[in-house]
This record gives structure tokens, C-alpha cells and sequence, in this order.
């Protein structure tokens, strides 16, 4: 793959930022307590955020209260559009292009000398605290405490030495203490328990500020990624370039080169802290099922070495549970779905779609080209394929080639008029999901045995092959209306599908 970049966040705001539906600048002032969050909610957050809300722009800060000088960008990803032309695609070609940079990986480079530390603060030096270094927002007046909501962690295997990258919540408790929350299974929580178990801290560094490849990237998971799998090399196959780290410069750990800003530290053996244990609210943050996680009472503490940063960083920052996590989640959920039925039944599966309804983790569209009578169950096989192959998904939704998996209208009308539930619902009960949706949870259903236990649900709303011609769509005259209409703007005509996708 040739190279393209962006090479940093920077770059990749240089595509947008003369577009005003994709990149918006304001210096009237913010508060982050709040505010910033509030102020987005209504720009461009989308997804699963309170109504009202809406897919927008880009939106950088520059005059936020307390911090002269810094500047918090939110929502660079919370637009398939967006991302897809900063990764070079369309919307409905994103995740096939990552499927192909999963297949032509590049390693990560290091060098000797990073932009990335260009300033750097110690945490020995007495004025040194973070809470007024860096501006962590809080999205609602009921968090835990201050965020940084794109951080991410680069950390190795204490054992092996291969390393990992993630993206945690991370709220900031003191000047130099920041704690982390990690989901169940987590590749560098396995590496932060080998290094406590030996009674050893863990060095990380957290990389906020990245271009979008590298966040993207960093998404994936097991099994496309298995432990010890460094995603990065993802970000390389993404761009056609290799990811550049840099030696860190107070932890035997390295840093993203020409991220904007790096935080360094140890996570300590043995040493927990309540998330809520300033405030207790009771609550965490939003999470992306759409509500506040529960504030955790015992997470893993980092403390902090070092800061170091570009001249000028940018803070990046996202409006959770928005579209621009769906963005993160869910294009390397439907690339790892396409990459695993391709393998299993090649070219039956023509396109699959993480939907911002579950965040991008919780809900799949696949679309399927049925060529037989026999196909009425392969259907049903390719949505076993992808519930195995994402731990996290809980419900599939099955549709014909006709059907735009992008078009949440289109498939609601499928299951409404191909679909019976008595015959065309499979629901698979007692299975691993995800602990932050909050229906997975004993007290809600009492045959639920522990918190993160699901039922998983295919819903097969494609037409039996026999009866597929008393389910064909109405016929229009295929017209390029742009000679009736040249003001008017047909993405459709120019984003075409893969070949049998979406129609």
C-alpha cells in the first residue's frame, strides 16, 4: 500500500480544516467542568448522546478557562465520512481498507529525536501538577472526576517484551496520580498483573494527541489481535508508513514520536484508588452504551514521571457515548467481521456495519448475497462467525444485498417485512459480553450469573430463498439525477459499495 498519511494529528487536520461541515475554530471561552462537553453535544457528538444532538464538525477550542494558551480538540472522528477520507476510503469502503492493512502490517520504528518532546516537565520539579498542566475535561457534573477520553496507553509484556497499545479511561486524582479503568481482558491489564505479581511496577506512557490511523488501529482485538499482537503495526499497513516511537524519556518505555502529547509514568503494584474517591458521585463517565459507568471502587493508580509535548499541543479529546467512539469501536469491528467470514465463506458476506446504537461494540448488520436455498442458513452460520469472532457483540441483524446496511430506515423496513419473529429470531443465552451495559447484570435478569453475561440474538431478516421474488423491491429507472439538480449533493452516486453491496 503506498504511503499516504497523515503522519500526525496535525496533518490529518490539514484535510479538513478548510471545510466548515468538518472542522469549526472558536476562541470564545469554555469552561471544561462541563461545559466543552455540553457545548459539542449540540455540534456534532451524535450517536447515543442526550437528545438533542447531531453528526457535525470537527471543533478545536483555543480559549479554555484556566489553561492559557491550550487548545482541546473534540470530535475529529465523530463522522464516518470524516474518517474515511482522512484514511483514504469512503464510508462504505473504510472497514474493507482496514481489513487490507491488517493483511499488509508494518512495524513501528524507533528514532532518536521526537516533536513529541520538544517541552518536556518533570514530575520531580516542585511547581510540577498535571491537573493544571493539562486541561482533562469532565463530560457531565456527575463524573468521577476529570478524563482524558483519548489517551493512548503504550505498555510491554513484562515477560515476552512485545508491547501493546489501548485506549482506557483515565481520570486525573492528584498531581501526579492518574487511575485507570480497564475492561475485562485487557492486553496490558494482563501485562500490568504479570508485573505486579513479581511485586514490580509497570511502565507506560499515554499518547493523546494522534493521527487517526494509530487510534483506528489501536481498536482492534483479540482474536484479529491477539495478546502480544502490536497494533501499531496496523496504523503502518493503514498509512503505508511505519509508525515512529521514541524513547521515553523518565521510564524504560517508548512514546508515538509525533503525538502531540505524552504522559509518563508506572502503574504501581498493589495500589488502588476509588475513581469517585474526590467527588463520590457514584459515577464514572459516559460510557458508550449510552449511560454514566458506575464509579469503580478499587482501580490501578499510574503515577506520573513526566509530561511531554509538542509547542502548542493539542489536546484531543471525544463526547462519549457519541458517534465519534463508534468511530473507534466499530470500524475495527466490521473490518475483524469481514476479515473472519471472508475466511469462512468467501464472498458471501458483502458488507457489515458496527452500529452507533450499540456503540460500535453491541450491534451488527451484515449483509449477505444468498445465490441458493441453501444460503438460508449460511446466513445464520456468518452471524454465529461474527458473534464468535467479537466477544463484546450482543445482536445481529441479517439483510439482503438490496438492503443499505448504513441506512438505519432501510433496515428497520426489513425487519419489518422479511422477518417473523417466531421463526426468524435465534437468541444464544449465557454468553461472555461486556460489563458496561447495564442490562448484563444479575439484578437484571436473575439467571444472569455474574455481571457481563449476556443473551446474544440474531435477527435473520433477509427473504427465504424460495419466496425471493415476492420480497423484490420496487423497480425505478436507474437516473443520474445531477443534470436535474447540480446543486443538490448525491453522495450515493460517488460512494459505491463493493461490488453486490447495498443493492
Amino acid at each position: 500500500m503506498p504511503a499516504a498519511g497523515p503522519f500526525d494529528l496535525r496533518g490529518a487536520l490539514a484535510l479538513i480544516e478548510q471545510d466548515p461541515a468538518d472542522y469549526l475554530e472558536t476562541d470564545h471561552p469554555v469552561d471544561l467542568d462541563g461545559q466543552l462537553a455540553g457545548v459539542y453535544r449540540h455540534i456534532g457528538a451524535g450517536g447515543t448522546v442526550a437528545r438533542p444532538t447531531r453528526r457535525g464538525p470537527a471543533m478545536m477550542f483555543t480559549s479554555v478557562a484556566g489553561y492559557p494558551g491550550a487548545r482541546v480538540l473534540v470530535g475529529l472522528l465523530a463522522d464516518r465520512r470524516r474518517v474515511a477520507t482522512m484514511l483514504g476510503a469512503t464510508p462504505s469502503t473504510v472497514a474493507h481498507r482496514l481489513v487490507a492493512a491488517l493483511e499488509t502490517p508494518l512495524a513501528p520504528v524507533v528514532v532518536d529525536q521526537a516533536p513529541v518532546q520538544e517541552r518536556v516537565h518533570l514530575a520531580s520539579d516542585p511547581g510540577f501538577d498535571i491537573r493544571t498542566l493539562l486541561p482533562a475535561p469532565t463530560n457531565t457534573p456527575t463524573d468521577a472526576a476529570p478524563y482524558f477520553c483519548m489517551g493512548l496507553l503504550l505498555a510491554s509484556d513484562p515477560e515476552t517484551g512485545r508491547s501493546d497499545v489501548t485506549i482506557h479511561r483515565i481520570a486525573v486524582q492528584g498531581r501526579d496520580e492518574l487511575s485507570i479503568f480497564f475492561s475485562p481482558g485487557r492486553h496490558i491489564d494482563v501485562f500490568r498483573a504479570k508485573a505486579e505479581a513479581a511485586g514490580r511496577p509497570l511502565p507506560v506512557t499515554i499518547n493523546m494527541g494522534l493521527d487517526p490511523a494509530i487510534v483506528v488501529g489501536a481498536c482492534f482485538e483479540a482474536p484479529t489481535t491477539p495478546l502480544g499482537y502490536d497494533e501499531l503495526q496496523v496504523a503502518g499497513g493503514l498509512r503505508g508508513a511505519p509508525v515512529e516511537l521514541v524513547d521515553a524519556v523518565t521510564v524504560a518505555e517508548r512514546a508515538i514520536a509525533r503525538a502531540e502529547i505524552v504522559i509518563e509514568g508506572e502503574l504501581l503494584p498493589h495500589v488502588r484508588v476509588a475513581e469517585d474517591q474526590h467527588t463520590r458521585t457514584g459515577h464514572a463517565m459516559p460510557e458508550f452504551p449510552g449511560y454514566s459507568g458506575p464509579a469503580h471502587p478499587a482501580l490501578p493508580v499510574m503515577r506520573v514521571t513526566a509530561v511531554t509535548t509538542r509547542e502548542r499541543p493539542i489536546l484531543q479529546t471525544l463526547v462519549g457515548p457519541g458517534e465519534e467512539h463508534t468511530s473507534l469501536a466499530g470500524i475495527p469491528t466490521e473490518a475483524s467481521v469481514l476479515q473472519a467470514v471472508e475466511r469462512s465463506m468467501p464472498g458471501f458476506v458483502t458488507q457489515v456495519h458496527a452500529h452507533t446504537a450499540g456503540g460500535g461494540k453491541l450491534l451488527l448488520i451484515l449483509q449477505v448475497r444468498k445465490s441458493g436455498p441453501r444460503d438460508d442458513g449460511m446466513a445464520r452460520h456468518a452471524a454465529l462467525v461474527a458473534l464468535a469472532t467479537f466477544r463484546e457483540l450482543k445482536n445481529v441483524i441479517l439483510v439482503d444485498t438490496d438492503v443499505d446496511v448504513f441506512d438505519t430506515d432501510d433496515v428497520m423496513w426489513a425487519m419489518t417485512t422479511r422477518m417473523q419473529g417466531s421463526t426468524d429470531i435465534v437468541v444464544v443465552p449465557g454468553v461472555a459480553g461486556h460489563v458496561l451495559d447495564p442490562s448484563q447484570q444479575p439484578s437484571y435478569d436473575s439467571a444472569i450469573p455474574a455481571p457481563g453475561v449476556t443473551s446474544k440474538t440474531i435477527y435473520d431478516a433477509t427473504a427465504p430463498w424460495s419466496m425471493r421474488e415476492e420480497f423484490a423491491r420496487a423497480a425505478f429507472m436507474d437516473v443520474d439525477p445531477r443534470p436535474w439538480a447540480p446543486w443538490m449533493d448525491f453522495p450515493s452516486l460517488d460512494d459505491a459499495p463493493p461490488s453486490g453491496a447495498g443493492r
